[in-house]
């Protein structure tokens, strides 16, 4: 998708050099079956691999048959407590370990190049051009992915100043960044972390154009204006 719709749990986007992303389904049989059921495959395959045990090993240390464990971990069966029971004692969990992500949906957005939102911000008058890739809701909301480009249009100035942490990484060209009394320049490659309430911004375009990834990660306490 290139709109900022997020992607479904079992699709991912690869970049196989195309025009369009490509959606493939994640390696290995996607289980089938309830929420519920879904939730619990996935917690007793993740379970039993991190414990080095394989299907047949488990489903002996369980007292379970082999079958019955793969029909498990393919949500092709519903437990009853009991077998819950013992596959969370097998495994050394509490059996609510078991249900994690049972009516939880994860998100994620794609954005596809040059398809990121264009937002409005203090330097657009300036020739300062800003580009969002990507937003998620909720708790997640507290980190902004941007694009920033300058150009022959662009002006210095403003300054910038916000709660939370923002790292700066340098894509294209050279410019001199300021941050409080001091002064970095940046090339290619490099990046600045920085604290957001230290009065920041561009002091010198040296090499044109310039573009460089600039990620917020707010407070959680932060409020929008």
């Amino acid at each position: 998708m290139t709109d900022g719709t997020p992607s479904t749990p079992q699709q991912i986007h690869r970049d196989t050099g195309d025009p369009a992303p490509v959606q493939r389904e994640v390696i290995g049989e996607p289980p089938t079956g309830g929420d519920l059921e879904a939730a619990i495959a996935r917690q007793v395959r993740a379970l039993r691999k991190a414990s080095g045990l394989s299907v047949g090993d488990m489903a002996a240390k369980v007292g379970i048959s082999k079958a019955m464990l793969s029909k498990i971990e393919n949500a092709q069966t519903s437990c009853s407590l009991s077998t819950l029971a013992r596959l969370a004692a097998g495994l050394d969990v509490p059996v609510t370990s078991l249900f994690r992500d049972a009516d939880t949906v994860r998100e994620a957005v794609y954005v596809a190049a040059g398809q990121g939102a264009v937002i409005v911000g203090r330097g657009t008058r300036i020739g300062h051009h800003y580009e969002l890739l990507g937003s998620l809701r909720g708790q997640h909301k507290r980190l902004e992915p941007v694009l920033v480009t300058l150009t022959a249009s662009s002006e210095v100035f403003p300054r910038f100043q916000h709660a939370g942490t923002e790292l700066i990484y340098m894509l294209e060209g050279v410019m001199v960044y300021g941050h409080g009394s001091a002064e970095y320049t940046l090339r290619p490659g490099d990046s600045l972390l920085l604290d957001g309430e230290g009065i920041h911004g561009p002091n010198d375009l040296v090499r044109l154009p310039i573009r460089f990834l600039a990620v917020t990660a707010y407070p959680d306490n932060h409020e929008e204006t």
